[in-house]
């Protein structure tokens, strides 16, 4: 069967990747429709600026194929449709914010207007001001802009809000979304799981460059059932290890956290063997939790140039 590279926004296959003898990638494959968000998540020295930039053809691949609505990555038709927003981005010092967007949206075909950007990006009053004098908040808003300035059909978001305030924050998120309403497909990586839970549509979790668990968030969470208690105790992690429906035990000292998949059993035995049990909390089950039950301890880093 002939498969069309165009149907989805992005198709990655079996895409493998090493710095010298160190894998960095073991066989990644997924697809992303039109209009779709994707967060990819996992520790650091996971994989994942390595597989944005083979993605963007930053980096050549090295086995397995990727086609961006049926582009090669770096091809120039892929930079025609590609949008980026990296972690790392050295911009002209001395350029206004005005300037930046101007010399940017040049190389677009149909750019954003200039007040769109500008709005879009929150930038209004910031137009005259040097890159170097902005603010590491400031910095990362006129980077947003200059990555959607040619309405691409596929934007890279790499930690997009370190740097944001919580008001920031919840504003970008807006933007991202009205994006992926109007069919952009965008990949999205971030340390903030609040952020991938509410815009993700789906969620994939690399661990030393595999690709360990995928799904909707509400799906990756109901992979780890139960619920999350944390208190005080005085019983060993060894002890609460033993205890009915612990699936995960982790704490310091005396303060605890404890994935459950039986609570009601679970807190009976708690208060029959602790009298002094205190600080207690249960929650619903979260993506951290889903992260820490995916990733028990800490892998080491595969990825040289992401552990560097």
């Amino acid at each position: 069967m002939t498969t069309n590279h165009s149907a989805a926004g992005l198709q990655v296959r079996e895409l493998h990747h090493k710095f010298g003898k160190t894998r960095a990638l073991d066989g990644v494959s997924f697809d992303l429709e039109p209009g779709n968000i994707l967060s990819i998540l996992g520790p650091n020295g996971a994989g994942k600026t390595t597989l944005i930039r083979l993605m963007l053809g930053l980096l050549p691949v090295q086995q397995g194929t990727i086609h961006l609505q049926g582009q090669v990555p770096g091809s120039r038709a892929a930079r025609c449709i590609t949008g980026a927003m990296l972690q790392e981005t050295r911009l002209p010092d001395t350029l206004t914010v005005a300037d930046q967007l101007r010399l940017f949206s040049a190389a677009h075909p149909a750019p954003l207007d200039f007040d769109t950007l500008i709005r879009s990006a929150a930038l209004e009053g910031l137009e005259n001001r040097r890159y170097s004098a902005l603010s590491g908040g400031q910095k990362r808003r006129l980077q947003f802009a200059l990555a959607i300035c040619g309405r691409p059909r596929l934007l890279f978001l790499d930690e997009p809000t370190t740097g944001l305030d919580a008001a920031m924050r919840q504003d970008f998120w807006r933007q991202i979304r009205n994006l992926s309403e109007t069919g952009t497909s965008i990949i999205l990586t971030t340390h903030y799981l609040e952020e991938a839970d509410a815009l993700a549509d789906r969620i994939m979790l690399l661990q030393e460059g595999r690709v360990v668990a995928r799904g909707t968030p509400a799906e990756l969470k109901a992979t780890t059932r139960g619920r999350l208690i944390r208190c005080r105790t005085r019983l060993s992690a060894q002890e609460l290890k033993a205890l009915p429906g612990v699936e995960l035990v982790q704490g310091r000292g005396a303060r605890m956290e404890i994935i459950s998949s039986d609570c009601e059993n679970l807190l009976r035995s708690l208060l029959a063997r602790d009298s002094s049990l205190a600080d207690l909390s249960i929650t619903e089950i979260g993506l951290e939790q889903v992260l820490t039950h995916c990733h028990p301890s800490a892998p080491n880093p595969t990825d040289t140039e992401e552990a560097a």
